[in-house]
């Protein structure tokens, strides 16, 4: 597949999909064991979709468990973080609605990478 962009992370990669003005869907695979920054966006929402793996999520501070097949439904403003805690890489598909899609409307509340 021939993606927009592709980005290398301490956590694993991302894989833009497709960018439109309304919206942007990326791919994204963690690296086993690791984690996102516990973050929040001012400008935008998030869906997940898992396709492969186990993932622990955290929203707003409650960490839940999500499968291969399950989605998690991120609203502008709602903290939150994933780590894969499966025994293969996890992957998914984020679709990102809103009014601005850049990486700097990334809020990192804590990030296991020194990235704040």
């Amino acid at each position: 597949m021939n993606y927009i962009d592709t980005e290398e992370r301490p956590w694993g990669s991302y894989f833009v999909i497709h960018d439109e003005k309304n919206y942007k869907i990326k791919r994204i695979e963690v690296k086993i064991g690791q984690r996102l920054s516990y973050q929040y966006h001012n400008k935008r929402s998030e869906v997940w979709t898992i396709i492969s793996g186990q993932a622990q999520v955290t929203l707003n501070g409650t960490k839940d468990i999500y499968n291969e097949g399950d989605t998690v439904i991120i609203p502008v403003g709602t903290k939150h973080r994933v780590k894969n805690i499966g025994q293969k890489k996890l992957i998914f598909i984020e679709v990102q609605t809103g009014t601005y899609f850049g990486e700097d409307d990334i809020v990192r509340i804590q990030d296991d990478y020194k990235r704040i």
